[in-house]
C-alpha cells in the first residue's frame, strides 16, 4: 500500500456554507478546510497550520458521567456497512497513521474515550474514538463489540466520574435532583428541592445569558462541520460567534458578517471602522465576563446563578435530539467542558448552582432537532447545572435572615417558533434549515416542521396557566421569573407581564436574547409598560458578539448601559439591590427593588 502523505490544511478563498451559518452571510474567507490524503488519513480539524494558532490540543480533564450503556444500542464490527465511512481511515491509522507527527493532536481525546493511549490502542479502540469524536469527521456508525476497557458502548473509558450532586449520595433516592426522567419533558412544572442558605453574610445572585461560545476543538459527529468561523477559533475553550451589527433602530447595517469575520480573523487590524470592533474585548468577551464574575465573587460570593439561555452557539449541543436521558453524549460532554466547566471556575463560583433555561439557539437556532434534550440531561451529570425541564421552579430559603424567594424558570422560545415558511433565518420551525423529516417526538419535542409552531404555542400556553397558578400560591417574600426572550416580549405587547406584576405580585423579571446589558426600571415609562415591574436583559455574556460596539466612547447605538457583562443582585428581606457589572468589573448602573404589595 502506498504511504499516505501527512495530513495538512488547505485554506480556500471560498468554501461551502456551514449549516448553522445564516443564509446570505456567506462563508468566511478564513474558513479552514481539511485535506485528506489518498489513504484516508484524518485531517487535523480544528487547528491552524501552526497547530491551532499557537494553542496546544486540549484533552478533556473534567470528570465525565458514567451512565449505563443503552440496551437499545447494537455493537458492530468495523466491516459492518454502518462503519463504511470510518473503516478506511481506521485501517490507515492502525497501520501507520498513529505515528504521524500530527497524531498527538488528532487523537488527543483517545485516552479519555477509550482509556488507553493512541499508540497502544486496538482497532476496536479507534472505532470507539471515531464513533464518539471522529477526527476529520469520518464517523463510525456503530460502537465496537469488544475493546480494551469496556463497556465499549460508552465514550468515557478513561475519564474520572463526576462529583455527585450534594444530597444524591444515596443511589436509591427518588428526588428529581438525583434521578433523571425517562423523557425530557417528564419533569415539566415540577419543583426542584428547596435550597437553604444560612449565615449572616450578604446574600447574592449572579445573572448571565447568551454566554456560550463555539467549541472549536470539538470533532463533530453526524457529518456536521467544525465550529470554527475564523482560524484562531480552533483554540481550546470558547470562541465568540461573529454576528452583524446595525444601528440602534435597525435601519442601517453597520457591519455585515463577512466584514465582521475579517475583523475577528485579523483581531481588528483589517476591519471596517463601522464594525466598531474593539480588539481585546470583542475577541474574548466570554472570558472577560467570566473573569469579572470571578473577581466579583471574591467580594460578593453568590449563592446561585440565574442563566437565561443561549448556552451554546451557534445551535446548542451539536447532535440530533433523542439521546437517552441517562446518557451524556461525548459531544455534549466536550461542549460543556470547553465552554462551561473550564470557564466559570474559581472560589465563589465553583460548585454554585446554575439555574438554567433554554434559549432559541439551544433548541437549534434555525431548527428544532439539535441536542436540546442533552442540556436537560446534563442536570444529572453535574453537581451545579440545573435544568430538569423547560419550565420548573425552585424555592430559596434564607432562615437566618427570615425571608424566602420563589424562582420560576420558563421557556419563551415560542417567540422564535413561526410558521415554517416565515423568516427562515430567525425561526426554530423554519422549513429552509430544518432537515427533511426532522422529528423530535421521541424526545417529547416537535414531531415535524408543520407541528413545530403549535408545539411551542402549546408549551407557552400551559406555562402561562402554570405560572399564574404558582404565583397565586406563592408565600415567599420574593417572586422572580427567569426566561430567555427580553423584557416586554410576552406576545401581548407587555400585557401579560403587566398582569403578572399587578395581579400576581411578580417582583423581578430576568431575561436575555438581546446581546447587551439593559436595566429597565419600573419608572422607565418610555419603554416599560409592565405595571412598574423591574426587568433586566443580561444577554451580554459573550458567546456572541454584542449588539453594538463595546467602545464606551461610542454609545449612540446602545440600548442599555453596557454591551458585555452580568448582573449582581444583593437580596435580603427588604430589597433587591441590582448592579450591572461591565466586562471589566465596573458597576455601570444600579437600582433598588422593594417587594410588591400582594
Amino acid at each position: 500500500r502506498a504511504k499516505a502523505e501527512p495530513a495538512k490544511l488547505e485554506v480556500e478563498g471560498k468554501v461551502g456554507q456551514p449549516w448553522w451559518m445564516p443564509t446570505g452571510w456567506g462563508a468566511p474567507t478564513s474558513w479552514i478546510k481539511p485535506w485528506l490524503p489518498p489513504a484516508g488519513a484524518p485531517a487535523p480539524i480544528g487547528s491552524a497550520p501552526d497547530g491551532g494558532a499557537g494553542h496546544p490540543p486540549a484533552p478533556i480533564t473534567v470528570g465525565a458521567p458514567a451512565p449505563a450503556p443503552s440496551s437499545s444500542r447494537k455493537c458492530s464490527s468495523l466491516a459492518d456497512p454502518e462503519n463504511a465511512q470510518c473503516k478506511e481511515v481506521i485501517d490507515w491509522v492502525v497501520q501507520s497513521g498513529r505515528y504521524d507527527p500530527k497524531a498527538p493532536e488528532w487523537f488527543a481525546q483517545m485516552k479519555n474515550i477509550s482509556g488507553v493511549d493512541y499508540l497502544s490502542a486496538s482497532q476496536e479502540d479507534f472505532q470507539r474514538l471515531y464513533y464518539c469524536s471522529p477526527p476529520g469527521g469520518k464517523a463510525c456508525g456503530g460502537t465496537p463489540c469488544t475493546c480494551t476497557k469496556p463497556p465499549c458502548s460508552t465514550c468515557y473509558g478513561g475519564a474520572p466520574a463526576r462529583k455527585k450532586r450534594p444530597g444524591c449520595e444515596d443511589p436509591e433516592s427518588t428526588s428529581i435532583a438525583c434521578k433523571p426522567p425517562a423523557k425530557p419533558m417528564d419533569y415539566k412544572g415540577m419543583t426542584w428541592p428547596t435550597m437553604t442558605f444560612t449565615g449572616a453574610q450578604q446574600m447574592h445572585i449572579f445573572c448571565i445569558g447568551d454566554w456560550g461560545g463555539m467549541d472549536g476543538k470539538l470533532n463533530p459527529i453526524e457529518g456536521r462541520p467544525p465550529l470554527i468561523a475564523y482560524d484562531w477559533g480552533a483554540q481550546a475553550g470558547p470562541s465568540v460567534f461573529p454576528r452583524t451589527r446595525w444601528n440602534r433602530y435597525h435601519t442601517v447595517e453597520l457591519c455585515n458578517h463577512e466584514d465582521f469575520v475579517q475583523c475577528y480573523k485579523t483581531r481588528g487590524t483589517d476591519c471596517p471602522v463601522s464594525c466598531g470592533f474593539v480588539a481585546g474585548v470583542d475577541d474574548q468577551p466570554q472570558q472577560l465576563v467570566a473573569k469579572a464574575m470571578q473577581e466579583r465573587a471574591k467580594i460578593n460570593e453568590p449563592q446561585y446563578l440565574l442563566n437565561v439561555g443561549d448556552n451554546f452557539y451557534w445551535g446548542g449541543i451539536e447532535k440530533t435530539c433523542g439521546t437517552p436521558m441517562d446518557e451524556i453524549s461525548f459531544t455534549a460532554h466536550h461542549q460543556f467542558d470547553q465552554v462551561f466547566e473550564s470557564v466559570y471556575t474559581g472560589p465563589g463560583l465553583q460548585g454554585k448552582p446554575w439555574l438554567s433555561v433554554l434559549g432559541n439557539h439551544d433548541w437549534g437556532g434555525r431548527c428544532f432537532n439539535n441536542g436540546w434534550d442533552q442540556q436537560i440531561a446534563y442536570t444529572w451529570a453535574s453537581d451545579r447545572w440545573i435544568m430538569p425541564a423547560p419550565y420548573y421552579m425552585v424555592r430559596m430559603e434564607y432562615p437566618t435572615k427570615l425571608f424566602s424567594a420563589d424562582i420560576f424558570m420558563i421557556d419563551s422560545n415560542v417567540h422564535d417558533a413561526k410558521s415554517p415558511g416565515m423568516d427562515s433565518e430567525h425561526n426554530i420551525c423554519g422549513e429552509a434549515h430544518n432537515p427533511v423529516g426532522a422529528d423530535c417526538s421521541a424526545a417529547q419535542g416537535p414531531a415535524s416542521v408543520e407541528d413545530c409552531p403549535s408545539y411551542f404555542q402549546t408549551l407557552w400556553a400551559e406555562q402561562k396557566v402554570w405560572l399564574e397558578d404558582k404565583l397565586r400560591q406563592s408565600t415567599a417574600t420574593w417572586q422572580i421569573v427567569v426566561t430567555h426572550f427580553p423584557c416586554g416580549e410576552d406576545g401581548e405587547n407587555q400585557a401579560w407581564y403587566r398582569t403578572l406584576r399587578q395581579q400576581f405580585g411578580l417582583d423581578l423579571l430576568v431575561t436575555g436574547h438581546r446581546h447587551d446589558q439593559e436595566l429597565w426600571l419600573g419608572t422607565d415609562i418610555t419603554r416599560n409598560f409592565m405595571g412598574g415591574l423591574t426587568c433586566i436583559i443580561t444577554g451580554g455574556g459573550g458567546g456572541i458578539s454584542s449588539e453594538a460596539t463595546p467602545n464606551p466612547h461610542d454609545t449612540m447605538d446602545w440600548y442599555g448601559e453596557g454591551e458585555y457583562g452580568f448582573y449582581d443582585i444583593a437580596i435580603d428581606k427588604y430589597s433587591l439591590n441590582i448592579e450591572s457589572i461591565n466586562y471589566d468589573g465596573k458597576v455601570l448602573k444600579s437600582a433598588r427593588v422593594y417587594p410588591y404589595a400582594r
